[in-house]
């Protein structure tokens, strides 16, 4: 392995920790009360399509049809990080947004899409 080809390797590597570190400090921060919160549709079938199609019309964009993202500010939504957190987590994140790192907020998606979303990047892990 050449040093140039190692150095922009762990330079991908830092990358890649420091959005996983943030986010990681972002779910942090969700209330108790959203945490605990439970998908209502998460075992409703239909959900999954459903919010595939909600992926493609507000997610594809950043994080790619294949939801692996662009391997530099947008993250992979197949991952370990995504897996522990919980749908309430998830659910309060797509309502908060992090803008300081490129994530708008979903608060405007109905409710019912952002539960059907959460049961379609479930279905994807």
């Amino acid at each position: 392995m050449t040093r140039r080809f190692f150095a922009i390797l762990c330079l991908m590597a830092s990358a890649s920790l420091l959005l996983c570190a943030a986010a990681s400090s972002r779910l942090d921060r969700v209330p108790a009360r959203d945490h605990d919160r439970i998908n209502p549709l998460a075992t409703q079938p239909e959900s999954v399509a459903a919010g595939s199609l909600v992926y493609r019309d507000h997610c594809a964009q950043c994080h790619r049809a294949d939801a692996k993202g662009d391997g530099r500010k947008k993250p992979p939504l197949r991952s370990d990080h995504l897996k522990l957190a919980t749908d309430g987590d998830l659910e309060w994140f797509l309502r908060q947004g992090d803008l300081a790192h490129g994530m708008p907020s979903w608060s405007s998606l109905p409710e019912a899409q952002r539960w059907q979303l959460i049961t379609y990047l479930r279905s994807i892990q």
